[in-house]
């Protein structure tokens, strides 16, 4: 690594009143909603078991949970298959559920946002089959057609292990419908203005009951466009910008999460001049914080935040380890792919699409150490970061299940055979618990780990504490510090006059090196032990830290 850069966001420190801004500085917390907990013991995951389990998630450091679809749907893509936008689907309760977890989860001094799926919706919506049966149906312009399947060409198919095409012929209809996903989610006509009103009308009934904002799914796609990829385009942006104009508008607390896949300057657009999106997920750095770790070499690491540009002051990434989708190699070279399925998908069975379906635990070898040196990099590194549930505490996947089924089992709270998720006989659960040796209940679960000191959850939960306690390492100018030894990823994170040093040992071995110091700065604390420590005299501060070992400092 060769050189510095700058990387300057700017953020405040969550409060549940008068902060528009929460955002930038929060933890947030991915639940699905199904696998998380079962209050009524049918076997499915439902808000009454999440109600019962905001303690747990509040007391981890959690500062705003981020909840998959629970709208009326046929399941056939976990609920991002919406077949009715004001309904919440039987399996996950009520509307009065979902008012009850809103009030407790708000008491508690936390948010929660919810997933909104605007690209398409489920076959089964009344939308499409009103559009199916009819072509005189005002609906049928609800979504997009053709009489053969050559338009949009240039498009390229994202779930390539499933889709042969994004066009599918409808008997019925008589036509081909357009699907950027699933053939079971035809894509929505946003040329059609109705459609842009019902996705405003949906909006305003969820954040009139009290949701914080939305994470909106699959944002790249809403229009097509002949010569082009279909992605990214003007018109997308135009009526993105709407989106946000209205929620300012009418709940300017509120927030909107871009889930746009794509190149750093590819996403920078989504946020416009802080009139888009108030956050986006930075796909790309994920993969690059397991090459680093892969190749104990900071480099990836360097020229993703390098390639990266300046946001508003107003906005702010969000970055994650694991997620409910397998782990995406689309933002990497075809080089760095083959790497990192060479690397870490040898076994047969966990590639997927242009990703890897594995959680963050197996993919890091259910090597503890390792796995919170990749959290110190979350935690630290610019932007708000993600914690997929059960990746607290470290638990495994399934790969004998369909598709991405397998990162979306059962959360694991003790030993018990249904792992505490559920009193529902074991046949009746929407997805068997774990039965791996190493990831097994009995092994890994919530209880256990919470009662043992240097468990991973309370090495994160201490982690996140801390964090929690220094804004400055979240929000602030990020410059990193050439040791000479790639295999050290080293930074200042610079907030006013507040100064934290950060490094970590991405290698196998032990590490000594040194850090020149800026001559005005005289004392420190290590942040993870509270310790204090003293600056040498002659500026140059000499470090030593074992094997995938990290050290938080903040220096005065």
């Amino acid at each position: 690594m060769k050189g510095s850069f700058a990387f300057f966001m700017k953020g405040k420190s969550i409060s549940m009143k008068n902060d528009i801004n929460w955002y930038q500085n929060a933890i947030f917390y991915e639940v699905y909603v199904r696998a998380y907990a079962d209050s009524n013991g049918d076997g499915h995951g439902d808000l009454r078991g999440l109600i019962q389990k905001l303690d747990y998630i509040k007391d981890l450091g959690v500062d705003c949970i981020w909840m998959l679809p629970i709208y009326e749907s046929p399941l056939r893509d976990d609920g991002y298959d919406i077949s009715d936008y004001y309904t919440i689907a039987n399996v996950f309760g009520s509307v009065d559920d979902l008012r009850e977890l809103l009030k407790k989860t708000h008491d508690r001094g936390m948010r929660l946002i919810m997933d909104l799926v605007v690209n398409h919706t489920s076959d089964q919506h009344p939308w499409f089959q009103a559009a199916r049966k009819d072509r005189k149906s005002p609906y049928r312009d609800y979504y997009v057609w053709s009489d053969d399947d050559r338009k949009y060409q240039g498009t390229r198919i994202i779930f390539i292990d499933t889709e042969k095409s994004n066009w599918t012929w409808d008997g019925q209809a008589g036509q081909f419908y357009w699907h950027r996903f699933y053939a079971s989610q035809p894509d929505l006509n946003f040329d059609n203005p109705k459609v842009q009103q019902e996705i405003l009308d949906v909006m305003d009934y969820w954040l009139a009951m009290g949701v914080d904002g939305f994470r909106v799914d699959a944002v790249p796609y809403l229009f097509e466009r002949e010569g082009t990829n279909c992605e990214n385009l003007p018109e997308t942006h135009q009526y993105l910008k709407r989106m946000r104009q209205f929620v300012d508008h009418k709940y300017p607390d509120c927030i909107m999460l871009c889930e746009a896949n794509q190149w750093p300057e590819d996403v920078r657009p989504y946020f416009g001049e802080g009139d888009e999106f108030h956050m986006g997920f930075h796909f790309p750095l994920m993969p690059r914080i397991y090459m680093a770790l892969g190749k104990e070499d900071v480099t990836p690491l360097f020229q993703i935040l390098k390639r990266t540009p300046d946001i508003p002051n107003n906005c702010q990434w969000c970055i994650f380890l694991r997620n409910h989708d397998e782990l995406t190699l689309e933002m990497v070279t075809e080089e760095e792919r083959q790497w990192m399925w060479d690397f870490y998908a040898a076994q047969p069975g966990t590639r997927l699409n242009l990703g890897i379906r594995r959680r963050l635990a197996p993919l890091l070898g259910n090597n503890q150490k390792k796995i919170e040196l990749a959290y110190s990099l979350l935690f630290t590194l610019p932007g708000s970061p993600i914690i997929y549930y059960g990746d607290e505490i470290g638990m495994g996947d399934n790969i004998e299940l369909f598709d991405r089924n397998g990162l979306r089992t059962p959360m694991q709270w003790d030993n018990s055979p249904n792992a505490g998720f559920s009193h529902a006989d074991s046949s009746r659960l929407y997805a068997p618990v774990i039965n791996d040796e190493r990831f097994k209940p009995q092994q890994v679960n919530v209880e256990d780990q919470r009662q043992t000191p240097e468990s991973l959850y309370n090495h994160i939960k201490h982690m996140l504490a801390v964090r929690k306690q220094h804004a400055g390492l979240g929000s602030s100018l990020l410059e990193w510090i050439d040791t000479g030894n790639n295999a050290i990823a080293a930074y200042w994170r610079i907030r006013g006059e507040e100064r934290f040093l950060i490094c970590n040992n991405l290698s196998e071995t032990t590490l000594t090196f040194k850090i020149e110091m800026p001559t005005a700065l005289t004392k420190g604390m290590d942040l993870l032990s509270g310790k204090d420590i003293d600056m040498p005299s002659s500026h140059e501060l000499c470090l030593n830290l074992a094997s995938h070992a990290f050290v938080w400092l903040k220096i005065n």
